[in-house]
Order: structure tokens, then sequence, then C-alpha cells
């Protein structure tokens, strides 16, 4: 067959984390969900890695990982995150890698991407190398194996991008059909201008002028813009027929129909768009409209007969080059806005970058052997910061043995300039205003390359960067400049020691367990200097507790302590003291010092200690205000999750307290209320309200049980329906959900334990009855996998006709119906496939 389609995705999200705490603070804007990241990753990035088809009835008859099917990238940043907090879909994205080899003859799917998105063409020669390096070093350390391709943040390229990627040993990347100038046959002396008329089913060779020569290939454009705008998402069968459209009847050979677009537009962007995309790729293969391929097989196969030459600097998401992220081009996605914010804002970075240069060549000089070398070689270290990995480095770049204090500096030094390359991340200029959650961030890298700079080598940069930034003005009323955005948004953001003890301190004395990061490049990796028993994890640094003690008198606590903090990016490590007074509710008072030694820790201790036991509260107050500096913290002060967390044990206190006495009242007056039913009235409002909510708090402790029992959860509802009122199940959604899993989870563990089976198709069934959407995708992954194992499937032909295996097959027929399973899953013969 002459007919090949490929789909490219591009998976991207731009670093989010706090630099200072390298977590991802909450986000309202991506509510429900806790930051933008989890949403979309519930939205597209799992259901990609688990898309439904659908037979002609609407039931699922196949569960595929589409990412094993078409062409993608994920952003490595995004990638950090995902194995950090989404696991499960991090293994399925590698293994779809492992997978398309073995169905592309050898070939991966999977292409690296610049590290963090930035625009090449605009970036300096130094840092465009990086760039390419880090995201190829990424990818050779989660996949295994070097990339045959790389995507091109906003596809933007000029010949030295191109340059780097040849160098680097990559051997093709994508672009857009704009962003051809003119082609020819290759041995022909004439070329062919073009425009956006480039024969996009072929790939080209482009010659460098340093000798080297890289493929390219020219997307559909008018395809990807259906399926980005235009609704293709909708139907999968409207989805193929479109790509099989895409072949030119006008002249033989083979052909290549491929498109790329935001992978978002599977699921985040078009809701169930990854279901469409599963459909697709289906109904292509089963009806043998084309051959489905990716780019490194087709590029062995069919090697380019045709040059090309490049419109540069261009880029798929600017028609007027990569203006978008340096000026006022009209680009952008609203209108009535101006985009003048943007150039003041390049400006007053490359200003910083250019600043920061010669600091950090100048100091790493002194430890390093090559300071620009050693930044390359960086990203081993952002990948593993283990101290055998740091070990590995410094013998690899270090001028000499270093010490402690000499290694803190290095790796400050390093991380000042990762934040340089951080604060380019292209989404601070894509969108239409200074003020936007993207721009903020990358304000947040600088913020952090400058604190770092000044702690190093003194004072100056940060008064003169502000007054660079200040010439960048929002378009919201008031007319907020860039400075002004950097004293609101930024500088309150900054974190060191003191601010990272205090709150271990306050989660301490409410009993919760000190965070795993949300970091992209630490977030799995070993804290500073190994992980003994006594060490954990809270953001950024790694915490040994030295002393605790705490106080109690009523609703009263007190909490003292001293932890050692250690940077699990810089190895910059100290010792805090903290104190923390809960004088009920929310009121809260805390403070926090850093470098007072044990002897001023036991005095303090010991006064504090002795003003809390005579009950006086505000001489506890003072002294601790004396010992540890004034700087006295509430509730309202903390980290936004943190804050949010400690809310959720005094909420989760008091709830509890009002469900006993809404029990209370229950009993008290369970015969009048049994009189007014049987009468057939209804339960007067203050009865009713206790019956609903001794209901939901029940039903609350039934779901978070280790082995759920539905008839005691069908009880609970029974007993609300005979009391005529209606608790709020939307509220005790994620706590079904988790409960469904956990069923699921032990069923998985005996498949074929007919009653396993059995409680978990009843708890689905009553999950019906539940207010809103509950999720049953993890448990149809569960049983599409089960019963599709070979040794499932053994073992039913092994006791084949026998009582127990007709009731394991009923059981298993049963679930499957309630979970909106295809009869063929289960083992039924096959329909017609009309679905998706």
């Amino acid at each position: 067959m002459d007919r090949f389609v490929c789909i490219h995705g591009h998976f991207y999200q731009p670093p989010r984390e706090n630099p200072w705490l390298d977590a991802i603070e909450v986000q309202d804007s991506a509510s429900p969900f806790h930051d933008w990241n989890e949403r979309i990753a519930e939205e597209c990035y799992a259901p990609n890695a688990a898309a439904r088809i659908l037979d002609a009835e609407g039931r699922i008859e196949g569960i595929v990982n589409n990412y094993a099917r078409i062409s993608f990238n994920f952003g490595p940043t995004l990638l950090a995150w995902l194995e950090v907090q989404r696991p499960e879909v991090y293994q399925a994205i590698l293994a779809a890698d492992r997978e398309s080899q073995a169905r592309f003859s050898g070939h991966g799917s999977a292409l690296a991407q610049a590290y963090n998105h930035i625009i090449l063409p605009l970036a300096s020669d130094r840092d465009r190398r990086t760039q390419v390096l880090w995201g190829v070093r990424d990818f050779q350390h989660r996949f295994g194996r070097m990339p045959e391709g790389m995507w091109l943040p906003e596809a933007a390229v000029d010949l030295p991008t191109l340059e780097t990627l040849a160098e680097l040993g990559l051997r093709f990347t994508i672009l857009s059909p704009r962003q051809a100038r003119r082609v020819r046959p290759v041995g022909s002396r004439t070329w062919a201008e073009v425009g956006e008329g480039i024969d996009t089913t072929r790939p080209y060779r482009v010659r460098l002028p340093s000798g080297r020569s890289l493929a390219l290939f020219f997307y559909d454009g008018a395809i990807a813009q259906g399926v980005a705008f235009g609704g293709l998402l909708h139907d999968g069968r409207q989805f193929a027929e479109r790509l099989a459209r895409g072949f030119r009847p006008d002249r033989g050979g083979p052909q290549l129909v491929h498109i790329a677009t935001d992978g978002e537009s599977y699921g985040h962007h078009h809701r169930h768009g990854e279901m469409a995309l599963a459909y697709a790729l289906h109904w292509i293969e089963s009806r043998g409209l084309a051959r489905l391929t990716n780019y490194g097989e087709y590029l062995e196969r069919f090697p380019p007969t045709h040059e090309v030459e490049i419109r540069e600097p261009s880029s798929w998401s600017c028609v007027h080059g990569v203006e978008r992220w340096r000026g006022d081009c009209g680009c952008r996605l609203g209108t009535g806005t101006s985009q003048a914010w943007r150039r003041p804002l390049r400006e007053a970075l490359d200003w910083l970058r250019d600043a920061l240069a010669p600091r950090y060549a100048g100091l790493a000089a002194r430890y390093l052997r090559d300071p620009w070398a050693a930044r390359d070689g960086y990203i081993d270290l952002i990948l593993d910061r283990s101290p055998g990995s740091l070990a590995r480095f410094l013998a690899a770049h270090a001028l000499r043995p270093l010490g402690e204090g000499e290694v803190v500096t290095v790796l400050k030094l390093l991380e000042m300039q990762r934040h340089a390359l951080l604060m380019y991340t292209s989404c601070g200029w894509f969108f239409d205003d200074l003020t936007g959650l993207e721009t903020i961030q990358i304000l947040r890298h600088a913020g952090r390359a400058l604190q770092l700079a000044e702690e190093l080598s003194g004072p100056g940069l940060e008064p003169a960067f502000l007054e660079r930034l200040a010439q960048a003005r929002s378009n919201l009323p008031g007319s907020l400049d860039g400075r002004q955005l950097y004293e609101k948004m930024v500088r309150p953001a900054m974190a060191g020691l003191t601010e990272v003890g205090l709150h271990y301190g306050i989660r301490s004395l409410f009993g919760v367990s000190a965070p795993e990061t949300g970091a992209g490049e630490e977030g799995s990796r070993p804290a500073a200097g190994g992980a003994g028993e006594d060490r954990e994890r809270i953001y950024g640094y790694a915490a040994r507790r030295e002393a605790f003690h705490t106080l109690a008198a009523g609703d009263c606590r007190l909490a003292l302590g001293r932890v050692r903090l250690t940077s699990v990016t810089t190895r910059e490590a100290g010792t805090v003291t903290f104190g923390v007074l809960h004088l009920g509710a929310h009121n809260l008072m805390a403070g926090a010092r850093v470098g007072a030694g044990p002897d001023q820790y036991r005095r303090m201790a010991a006064e504090v200690g002795e003003a809390f036991r005579r009950c006086d509260l505000p001489g506890a107050i003072r002294l601790l205000d004396r010992h540890l500096g004034g700087a006295r913290r509430s509730l309202s002060s903390l980290f936004r999750d943190d804050q949010r967390l400690i809310l959720g044990r005094i909420l989760e206190a008091a709830r509890e307290e009002a469900g006993a006495a809404y029990r209370d009242i229950l009993a008290a007056h369970g015969p009048l209320m049994h009189y007014l039913r049987s009468q057939g009235l209804s339960l007067p409002p203050p009865l009713a309200v206790a019956a609903v909510q001794a209901l939901a708090a029940d039903l609350r402790r039934a779901l978070a049980e280790p082995a759920p029992d539905p008839e005691r959860i069908a009880g609970l509802l029974a007993e609300a329906r005979y009391w005529q009122v209606e608790p709020d199940l939307r509220d005790l959604g994620a706590e079904l959900a988790a409960s469904l899993r956990r069923l699921a989870g032990a069923w998985a563990a005996r498949p074929r334990d007919p009653e396993r089976i059995g409680r978990l198709t009843r708890l689905v069934e009553l999950g019906s009855q539940w207010t809103g959407a509950v999720d049953l995708r993890p448990v149809q992954d569960v049983y599409y996998r089960l019963t599709r194992s070979a040794l499932l499937r053994a073992g039913g032909q092994e006791a084949a006709g026998g009582v127990e295996d007709r009731r394991w097959r009923a059981a298993l027929r049963a679930l499957g119906e309630r979970l909106g399973m295809s009869p063929a899953v289960w083992g039924e013969p096959r329909a017609g496939n009309e679905g998706n």
C-alpha cells in the first residue's frame, strides 16, 4: 500500500512550579482541580492512555493506548510532573513508545522537545544549544533511546535552529505548510515558490550552511485546522474519512497524509476528542483506507526526493514570523487589547540574561573547568539529584575536589542559569495580558535567578531589571505595570528556610505529613545527602527533625521544635527553630528563626512551656516573639496549599462534632420521626436537616472503609429514602470513586472470585443513584484488562461448563453490563462496529 497516515500530537504544559518551593501551588482557575496540570491530565493525558472505542449501541468494545498508534512529543517538564503525580499515565506513555517500535519497524513514535519550550530563533546561540541538548538528554533518560526527531516549540524555526538539531544528531522536525518558501527535486537547479501550496504528502530535505542536512515534514494545514477548530473531533468516522481525502489524486507513488496539532485537542479542548482519535485510527485500519505509520518509519522507507528552503524566522501560530513573542503584531486570542507589553518584557529579560552570563562565567570558572559545558551537563543532575549523581557531575566538571560550601555555590550558580532559561518559556508572551498566570510564572523564574545572583555576587541587578520591566503595562483597568506586577505576585512567592521551617512546624502540630513535591525536575529523586528514616520531604527540601515538643490545654495546643532543612537543588542547609500556638478553630500564631542553637531552643521551650502550663497565653505569645524575632505569622499567611490543608483538618474536627450532634438528635427524636412517617407526614425542617447530615456522615465513613460494604451503603441510601431526605451526594463523589477503585483492586488480586465481582457490581449499581456523574473509567480499565488477560481466559477454558465457572461468568457479565461494556469484551460474539 502506498497510502500512509500519521497523526502527531504536541503534548505540553509550561513549568508551573513555584521556583522557591519546587511545587505547584493551587490555581483557582483550574477548579475543581488543584491546578491546570492536574485538570488537563484528567481530561486529556490519562484518557488518551486508555481511549474508548464504542460499538453501535454506545457500549465499550475496546480500550486502546492512543499514544502507541500516533506520533507524539511530551514537554520534558510535563513528563517530570507526570512521573511524580500521575505515574500510571507516565508509564503508559513510555510503554506506548516501546509498542510503537514493534508496530513501526523499530521506530518509536515519541519525539523529543526543546527543554522548556522557548522560542529558539529568539534565543542566544548558547541558550538554543542548551535547550536542544537538554531536550535530547531528558528524552534519552526517559525513553532509553536517542530521539530521531524533535518538536520545535511553536514550530518556530530558522537555519541556526536547524543547524543545532542536525549537529546534535536529530534527523527531522515538523513544520506548518506556510513555513516553506520554495522547493525543487533533488538534483534540479530550478526552485519553485510554494507559499502554502507545498505538497505535504512527501518529506523534504533542507541543506544547511554547514553542509549538514535535515528532513522536514510539512503537515496538512487544512485538516489540522479542522481538528483544532473545525469540529472534526465530533465524529471519529468523519475524522478518518477527512484524512483519507487528503491524498493527492494528481500524483502516484507513496504518499503520507499527516497532521500536527496540540495534543490537548484530544480531550481537553474537545471533550471526548481522544475517543474520536481512537475511532478514526480504528476506522482507517479496519477499512483499509491507509496504513498507519510514524515519521521515522516513513523516512526510512521513503527518503526525501525533493529539497526545500524555509521561511525564517517563522512559526505555526504567528503569521508574522515570531513577533508574537516580542512585539505587538496583532496575534492574540481576544479582541480590543494591546500586546505592546511583549517587547519591554522580552527586552527586560534579555537584559537580565546578558547581565547574569558574565557573573555566572566569572564565578563558575573558579570551580568548573568549562562553566558552559557544565551548564549543558547540569541536565543530568536535574534528572537525578542523588548524591551519586552529584559526585559524577563534579568528577566530570570540577577543577578540583570542592568543599561543602563550594558545592553549594556551584549548585546555586547552575540553578541561577536554569531559572534564566525557564524565564523564557514561550507561554509568557502567548496570551493577551501581562497579568496572566504564564507571564507571572516566567517573572517568578526571573526573580529566583535575580535572588541567586545577588546572594552570590552582591546586589544591584534587581532595581535595574524592575526599571526596564516597568515599561510593560497591563490592559486591565488601573494599568498595572511590570514592576508593580513583580512586587504584587513575585516577591510574596519568595520563600526560604525560615518560611519552610515555619510550615513544617504548623504541619507537625496538626499531624499533616510533609507533602510530596509537585516539582517537575526533582520530584522523584532522592533527597540531598541521602534519605534516612528520620528524613522527610517538604516542598523542595529534605527535613530532619531534631527536636519536637507539644503541649495541650483545653482547645489550645503548643508545638515547639527544631528541624534541619536541606535544599534538594542547592544543598544549602540550615536549622530552623519554630513555635506554633493554636488557640482553637482558625486562630493560630507561629514564628520561626534560622540559626538559634540547641541551648537557645531549650531555654525557649522551658520558658514558653511554663507560661503555657500556667494558661498564661499572652505571656506565651510574648515569649515566642522574643525568642523567634517577633515575625509572627497566622493561618492567613501560609502558602495556600498548607492553608487549605490545615483548614481541612480544623473543619474535619468540626464536621465530626456536628455529625455526632445530629446523630444524637436522631436518637432522641427517632420514635417521633417514625410516627410522623407512619402518618404520611414530612419531617419538620430541623429534624430533616439532622437526618440529612447524620446520613451524609455515615455514608462518608462507610465509603472510607478499606473494604467498603455495598450493603451498608445501600442501607443508608434506603434510610434516606425512608425519611424522604436527600443527602448531597455530590460532595461524596470522590469518596465513592476511591471506594470503587479499592474494590476493583481487590477483584484484580483474585479475578475469578465471583463474590468480589458481585460486591463491585453492587457498588457500581449504587453509584448510578448518585447525584452527578461518577467516574467509572478506572473500574472499566481493570475490567477490560482482566477480561483480555490470557490467565483469566485460560482459567475459564479449564473450568468451562462447571457450576463455579457459570457463576463466575454470570457475575462477570453482570458487572460488564453495569459498566457499559460490549458483550464482545466479556466473550460473546462481536457485533458490527459503527460507534464513536
